[in-house]
């Protein structure tokens, strides 16, 4: 039997991938994060599924959960937020896994930066301003940064940042951010993007933190940062240039 790990989008229940929903109508076990994952997905297990929240679940209780549908022939959709590929605690429970010898597939999703910047109407790259996105957050309880993966180092690049999880120390990442980026480099906040309730805040690195003291924002708030955000004087890519020569594309000979 397979454990079927599945990104579950960022909040919309229509942003999951097709796989992804295929997957969970045909497993009879469903371990969900019930407090990032609409419930509206579980309209797609099939009758009778055993359905479990995990968000009040350790590590071992989720284990204990798998082993059992495992032992009893069951594939199990293992629902997780945005994409599994950064902060989802995949690793850990693939390792455990692997030591049982249980096996299993990981199904991508929509992350959370993406349906922001869908959110926005923005590209976070443009030709000459930003040609990079730096995914990223802030020292938490669950979790410490590196010294080698600080906000002002990745600042001197003045690639887009997209730092999760660090509305609430937004004072701290506005001042590490200030000297790279300036005073009037464009921020924009996404609450809860995709989901009946986004909101959104755009400002600057001025401005920005007086305006979200006005409002009631929590750690599931992106803060996006860089000159892409908001620049309307930028160059045309090259890719649909007309005098562009690729590979699909012919030369008129």
């Amino acid at each position: 039997m397979t454990v079927h790990f599945i990104g579950a989008g960022p909040g919309a229940p229509d942003l999951i991938t097709v796989r992804g929903r295929d997957l969970i109508a045909r497993c009879p076990v469903c371990l969900y994060a019930g407090s990032l994952v609409p419930r509206a997905l579980l309209d797609h297990c099939p009758p009778g599924a055993r359905i479990v929240d995990t968000a009040p679940l350790s590590l071992d209780e989720i284990m204990a959960e798998i082993t059992r549908a495992t032992a009893a022939g069951e594939d199990v959709a293992r629902l997780h937020s945005g994409d599994l590929s950064i902060w989802s605690a995949l690793g850990e429970q693939l390792r455990r896994l692997d030591a049982l010898k249980i096996p299993y597939t990981v199904t991508p999703g929509v992350p959370s930066f993406a349906a922001a910047s869908a959110a926005l109407g923005r590209e976070l790259t443009l030709p000459g301003l930003a040609q990079s996105v730096v995914l990223t957050r802030t020292s938490g309880r669950a979790s410490a940064m590196p010294e080698t993966e600080q906000l002002s180092l990745f600042a001197q690049s003045r690639a887009t940042l997209a730092i999760h999880l660090s509305i609430h120390v937004l004072d701290k990442v506005v001042d590490e951010l200030r000297p790279h980026y300036g005073d009037d480099c464009p921020v924009a906040i996404v609450y809860r993007a995709s989901w009946p309730d986004q909101r959104i805040l755009t400002g600057t690195l001025a401005t920005i933190v007086d305006q979200v003291a006005t409002t009631a924002m929590e750690r599931t708030a992106l803060i996006l940062v860089g000159r892409a955000l908001a620049a309307e004087d930028f160059r045309d890519s090259a890719l649909y240039d007309a005098d562009y020569q690729r590979r699909f594309r012919g030369r008129g000979e």
